[in-house]
């Protein structure tokens, strides 16, 4: 049961943080693809261990996609630019 629960928590919160990451980017005047790709990578991540989980392929496959997707993530930071707090 509480796997159903935590699974299904989180495709809402992905879905409902897609918008909030959008407007965001769009306050920022980010525009182009590689300073999107960041949250795409760590997005991707998240459906990618969501997807082993629920067909039970939790194996070393699944660990280093999710580790490359995290290092791609971390990699394409540098074209975000930063913010003015």
């Amino acid at each position: 049961m509480l796997p159903d629960i935590l699974s299904i928590t989180l495709i809402v919160v992905i879905v409902m943080s897609i918008p909030f990451v959008i407007q965001k980017r769009k306050q920022a005047g980010l525009t182009g693809i590689k300073s999107a790709l960041t949250p795409i990578c760590l997005y991707l991540m998240a459906i990618v261990n969501l997807f082993a989980y629920w067909f039970d392929l939790m194996g070393l496959l699944t660990w280093m996609l999710g580790f490359v997707l995290v290092i791609l993530g971390a990699y394409f930071t540098k074209y975000m630019s930063a913010s003015e707090a």
